[in-house]
């Protein structure tokens, strides 16, 4: 199963190419603009360190968010814009999800975080590699409820003094890698982004943006 991997949701451009278990090539370049102008030229240059044409991918795996309204549409427009033209399907992963799979067997509870809007944070927690629920956009101050939890990863900082027994793992941003090896056994559903907040932009009459 060789598998592109891409994430523009948070503050980096990530790329990544996958045979199986096998990274083949991966990319990842820190920025908090500037996705749309580099995601395609670092794809061109992870795809041919990998060896391989475009038409050699078995499937195209894609960050839905939370995220930026920006950085989160440019990644879906690419993958989604690849997939049809390539004719393969593409596989919409969470990043809560993918900076809590490298703890799928630690013992345990994992705490994903990620900021939200102002002073909420973006959260879900999972064990033994499945959430335990959906995403959820709440305070800072709610998050005690959740104990026990063994650990916090993407944003630990954001948690403050709550859940003083979990370990703060340093903070990351999702890893297109792990998102590949994901997505390998992952059945194509509808791609639904996850904003961390309403876009500011309006369509006429008012309507945010789909």
């Amino acid at each position: 199963m060789r598998v592109l991997a891409l994430d523009t949701c948070l503050s980096a451009c990530s790329v990544a190419v996958l045979d199986g278990e096998r990274t083949l090539a991966w990319a990842s370049e820190p920025m908090e603009r500037g996705h749309q102008e580099r995601l395609a030229p670092l794809t061109r240059e992870v795809m041919e360190r990998a060896g391989l044409a475009f038409s050699d991918l078995d499937r195209i795996a894609v960050t839905l968010g939370p995220g930026s309204f920006t950085g989160l549409r440019v990644g879906l427009a690419f993958a989604k814009g690849l997939g049809l033209a390539l004719d393969r399907p593409v596989i919409g992963l969470g990043c809560l999800e993918v900076l809590a799979a490298p703890y799928a067997a630690a013992p345990g509870r994992t705490l994903a975080l990620l900021p939200g809007r102002g002073d909420a944070v973006c959260r879900q927690v999972f064990e033994g590699g499945l959430a335990l629920g959906p995403p959820v956009l709440g305070e800072v101050a709610d998050l005690g409820a959740l104990d026990p939890v063994a650990r916090i990863v993407g944003a630990p900082h954001l948690a403050g003094e709550a859940l003083p027994g979990a370990a703060r793992v340093p903070a990351s941003t999702p890893d297109a890698a792990i998102a590949g090896r994901l997505a390998a056994s992952r059945r194509a559903e509808p791609l639904v982004p996850l904003y961390m907040r309403p876009p500011d932009a309006r369509l006429p009459g008012g309507r945010a943006p789909p």
